[in-house]
């Protein structure tokens, strides 16, 4: 398999429909609205397999970040700004956060918790500690040449993804992240300098699942997601057994299953999965 530059997986159930072509803004599937919130890298891409398994229920949403975004206030305003285009009603979304784009997402529904039904966050954190490990990487970029980031990036492809994810999903993962930009990297990480969502947690009073990988070998996120779910009043926690810090790619990792599995806990019914089609 290979992807290459759309959104989504090419298909022809779901078209894929351009709502901002500056942002990238794209929605696919029917049902429910639900917005992919990019990682670090910006680019709402790397959600094409999520998105296969999700638009026989949800209409999904993908992004990219602005690259010239300085503090999360301005994320956040252009993360309304993209529901405001794609959601004209006002109908809350199912949010789901990478990593980066988990403090993100957390900022957002904090601010916004009208427009937000469920949030989703995945291998994210209140913040980074210490703050020196951010600092350090920022200094490394101006010592190494941005073009040498996809060699970089394909010899710690180990540190990254789940341990069994297949090589062509992570030929796809560096393909699809050929675009990211020196200026948005180094800007995401100055704003992970003044980052903390400690104080905000109490507000994210929708339901809340936090899922973290207990092989995430780039982040501690099981012990940030029990502290996270400790706060939040609405929270769920799952450990995402045997996967690493990037698993949307991983072959046995369903979202729309966790989300069905979700759902059947908190109204105390037991429903059958369902079932993709082939």
């Amino acid at each position: 398999m290979s992807v290459h530059s759309s959104s989504d997986v090419p298909h022809t159930d779901h078209p894929s429909v351009e709502l901002d072509a500056a942002a990238r803004l794209h929605a696919t599937g029917t049902g429910r609205p639900l917005i992919y919130v990019p990682g670090l890298d910006g680019t709402g891409l790397l959600f094409y397999r999520q998105t296969r398994l999700l638009r026989n229920r949800f209409r999904v949403l993908t992004f990219r970040l602005r690259d010239e975004a300085t503090d999360m206030d301005t994320l956040v305003a252009d993360l309304l700004h993209h529901l405001d285009v794609a959601v004209p009603s006002g109908e809350p979304v199912v949010m789901v956060g990478e990593s980066f784009g988990g403090a993100l997402a957390m900022s957002f529904a904090s601010r916004h918790p009208k427009r937000v039904s469920e949030l989703v966050i995945l291998n994210s954190f209140t913040r980074i500690t210490p703050r020196a490990k951010l600092h350090a990487a920022l200094a490394a970029m101006h010592l190494v040449p941005w073009h040498t980031m996809q060699w970089v990036r394909s010899l710690t492809a180990w540190r990254l993804h789940s341990a069994h994810t297949h090589q062509d999903e992570i030929r796809n993962f560096l393909l699809l992240t050929r675009g990211t930009t020196k200026v948005g990297y180094r800007n995401r990480l100055r704003i992970l300098t003044r980052y903390d969502i400690r104080p905000a947690l109490q507000r994210l009073t929708m339901p809340t699942l936090f899922l973290a990988a207990d092989e995430d070998h780039l982040l501690p996120s099981v012990r940030e997601a029990r502290l996270m779910a400790a706060s939040a009043p609405a929270a769920t926690l799952r450990i995402l057994e045997g996967h690493g810090h990037g698993c949307f790619l991983a072959p046995d990792l369903d979202l729309d299953q966790l989300l069905h599995e979700w759902a059947s806990l908190r109204s105390g019914r037991v429903e059958p999965t369902p079932a993709h089609p082939a």
